[in-house]
């Protein structure tokens, strides 16, 4: 399937994973509560419902790839003064990538009010590819993975970490294209390749 997904650098390959620069690009998002897999279908399915004409002037919109799953977190005060951000036990945000033609005031208003816009900025991303299924297990077993080489080559992580994947159900297991994506400080690092959107 030819689906749109968003470009970015390459700043630099590793054996285990590659820094990627990423530019702002606009999200859809809806925050669940549940397991990571009922709100992973709970999310993806109420953001389909979006872009497949549940939206003020039934305007249907491009599928793209990936669709993201994080952690929600919430910002809190503390004392003195500042701001922290903490995770949501068993909340998530399921996100579709919005199609790069359009911009926050020209995307259709959504009908179910769940669902939200945000851009996201330009970031520095660590991303470990692997295939296979969808499971909490594999997903967490690259995560350490990622975390790992991280550390050894003195890069720090910064936020929750984005559960992409790039597939439809429909795929054959072997063959799905699967990311754990963590953005890490952007010091130090060379940019050397352009990869461009697929297709």
């Amino acid at each position: 399937m030819a689906i749109d997904q968003p470009g970015y650098h390459v700043g630099k390959s590793y054996p285990d994973f590659e820094l990627r620069d990423y530019p702002p690009f606009l999200v859809a998002e809806t925050e669940v509560e549940g397991s990571r897999a009922e709100a992973g279908n709970q999310g993806f399915r109420r953001l389909a419902g979006y872009i497949f004409g549940g939206n003020k002037g039934a305007r249907r919109i491009p599928m793209t790839a990936p669709v993201g799953e994080v952690a929600a977190t919430r910002i809190a005060m503390t004392a003195p003064v500042g701001q922290t951000a903490s995770v949501v036990p068993g909340c998530f945000l399921i996100q579709f990538t919005m199609p790069a033609e359009f911009a926050l005031d020209t995307l259709p208003e959504p009908l179910d009010d769940r669902i939200r816009f945000r851009q996201v900025p330009a970031r520095r991303v660590a991303a470990i590819r692997y295939s296979g299924t969808w499971s909490e297990g594999r997903y967490r077993t690259h995560l350490e993975r990622l975390r790992a080489a991280l550390a050894r080559e003195g890069l720090e992580a910064v936020g929750e970490p984005v559960w992409a994947r790039y597939d439809p159900p429909f795929k054959p297991w072997f063959l799905r294209r699967n990311e754990v994506l963590v953005e890490v400080r952007p010091d130090g690092v060379p940019e050397s390749a352009v990869v461009p959107p697929p297709g």
